[in-house]
């Protein structure tokens, strides 16, 4: 697979930051898995870049991307205290900050995270993806299998508490039923969900 040092990446008017290529997850229908770049962008990442290096290709003009997103072939979270300089940074300029997460942030860092996030994003993209959790392990493969279902419902409502803009994702595919029972799970952990379409 090529590498490459693509740490930000141009799409729908938004920049993304892209951390890491480490994931809890082992997604079944995950691009990754036979794709080596997603909309024309390699995301394979030779090296992780510091902070630093991410900060430096941010445009002078903050107003010149809807979003800056945190969002790759990794999850981002697995980089926090990263993701936390560069979100903090981009705030103070004005950006608006968004992270899509697989929502293990928790099982990933032991503890309680949101604290750290309001202050470096404005929004999370919580992808629940299933209704269920057995169902969510064999679709998404996770480190720590059933439990991560539970947790990232902990972690939508620990960031939501804290006023971040949260909400859930998952793809149509699944079905009308199904996307019913998420759409309760969602309302159980305070927060909103969004049902995106699938993209081939």
């Amino acid at each position: 697979m090529e590498r490459c040092t693509n740490f930000t990446y141009e799409l729908d008017g938004n920049l993304y930051i892209n951390l890491t290529s480490r994931c809890t997850n082992d997604c079944t229908f995950c691009v990754r898995n036979d794709k080596a770049e997603y909309f024309g962008h390699k995301l394979w990442l030779a090296r992780e870049p510091s902070p630093a290096e991410v900060l430096e290709r941010i445009p002078a003009d903050i107003g010149r991307y809807k979003e800056y997103v945190f969002c790759g072939f990794g999850e981002p979270t697995m980089r926090l205290d990263a993701l936390v300089e560069i979100g903090k940074a981009l705030k103070a300029r004005g950006a608006t900050v968004r992270l899509n997460t697989n929502g293990q942030a928790e099982l990933i860092c032991g503890r309680d995270v949101s604290a750290e996030l309001a202050q470096a994003v404005d929004k999370i993209n919580v992808s629940l993806n299933d209704s269920d959790a057995a169902d969510y392990v064999k679709l998404c493969r996770p480190r720590w299998g059933e439990k991560a279902f539970y947790a990232l419902q902990e972690f939508a409502k620990h960031c939501a508490a804290r006023g971040i803009n949260t909400w859930f994702s998952v793809v149509d595919v699944i079905g009308e039923e199904k996307i019913a029972a998420c759409r309760r799970i969602a309302e159980t952990c305070g927060v909103a969900l969004k049902v995106r379409p699938y993209i081939k």
